[in-house]
């Protein structure tokens, strides 16, 4: 009998003021160490970055985003569907079966399940939410050495006190969401 493929889908940066959404598709290895594999919201960030190279070497995965632009046309939902859609068809080897986390499904999969909470429940989610995490951070971080003004390598694009101050200051960039209230709230204002 052949063995079940299973791979876990998550996705970061729903509720960020700006950058992309990014999701990841992961397949783990049976080398991988499952007690580290946790909600990545749970770990710390020094901790996560360790656990990330962990997953690397021990997992078969790919990562999908979805443009601030692509957010707006779309809005965050669909774009988080999109994003999950293109990690899994990145994926080099085809699962069994794709467990997404949350209630909702990319269009056109088969053989997937949603799980409310999967990102606590099953390693192949935590995994993947690690891995979504941990690159949308180094994304952002790499974003905030051109914005400075926003403590994006801080807050990651989260509406934070100091990123709220950087967008009253300084304004909108290309990066961030127009649609999002407190984005839209002062573009209003200008």
């Amino acid at each position: 009998m052949k063995d079940l493929i299973k791979a876990g889908v998550d996705e970061v940066g729903r509720g960020c003021l700006a950058g992309p959404v990014v999701s990841a598709a992961v397949i783990l290895k049976k080398g991988i160490n499952l007690d580290l594999l946790r909600d990545s919201k749970k770990i710390s960030f020094n901790k996560r970055e360790i656990i990330y190279k962990h997953i690397k070497n021990n997992s078969y995965f790919a990562i999908g985003m979805a443009s601030v632009d692509e957010i707006l046309n779309l809005n965050i939902l669909h774009a988080s569907l999109l994003s999950m859609k293109r990690a899994i068809e990145k994926l080099t080897i085809k699962p069994s079966i794709t467990l997404i986390d949350g209630n909702f499904a990319p269009k056109g999969l088969k053989n997937y399940k949603t799980v409310v909470n999967g990102d606590e429940k099953i390693k192949e989610i935590s995994a993947a939410s690690i891995i979504a995490k941990v690159y949308r951070d180094r994304f952002m971080i790499k974003l905030s050495k051109k914005f400075s003004n926003y403590a994006w390598e801080k807050n990651f694009g989260y509406g934070t006190k100091a990123h709220l101050e950087g967008l009253k200051k300084f304004g909108v960039t290309v990066y961030h969401r127009k649609a999002f209230k407190p984005v839209h709230k002062i573009l209003s204002n200008c």
